[in-house]
């Protein structure tokens, strides 16, 4: 018997398909597929999921210094005249930063090559668009809620037939 579902789909395929729900499931929360596809999403998410729980408090803080250009009351760089051109002004800042463990940082590795990178669009200007860090949001929003939770972080709620194929349609929504 197989250890997966093959989907009917080539090997690259199947893991672009996966890569890609996992991924929206985790910007967003939920999603609605076929339930031979939830199944095989669930295992992945779930796996990613545990690795964010086990790993979440293992960072170090440092203190560190860092060059940030002045601003002036309108947000924009001061900048002065030096030999005769304009240079930004830069002030030293001292910041604390989260600096990863080992352990931490290869399992935000591992992550990272099965999420892919997602980009918000604002307004639907692409000027203003943001490229969300869904690690972060895995360390520091999704583990949190499940740190009491010994796995089944996701729900398969089935939603009915699908009118074109009649497949099996469902909403997997993370807990």
């Amino acid at each position: 018997m197989a250890k997966y579902r093959k989907l009917g789909r080539t090997s690259s395929q199947r893991k672009a398909l996966i890569r890609n729900q996992v991924t929206a499931l985790i910007n967003n929360g939920k999603i609605v597929t076929t339930e031979a596809k939830a199944k095989e999403i669930r295992k992945v998410a779930e796996g990613l999921i545990a690795l964010a729980v086990k790993e979440r408090d293992n960072f170090e803080e440092v203190k560190v210094m860092a060059k940030v250009a002045r601003k002036d009351k309108d947000g924009k760089r001061v900048k002065e005249v030096v030999d005769g051109k304009k240079v930004t002004v830069y002030d030293e800042v001292e910041k604390t930063i989260k600096k990863d463990l080992p352990s931490r940082l290869h399992a935000r590795r591992q992550m990272l090559k099965v999420l892919y990178p997602v980009v918000e669009v604002k307004d639907g200007k692409k000027r203003k668009a943001k490229e969300v860090d869904l690690v972060a949001k895995l360390f520091d929003e999704i583990a949190p809620k499940y740190e009491n939770r010994n796995g089944g972080y996701t729900r398969i709620v089935k939603i009915g037939l699908r009118k074109g194929d009649a497949a099996m349609e469902v909403l997997l929504e993370l807990v």
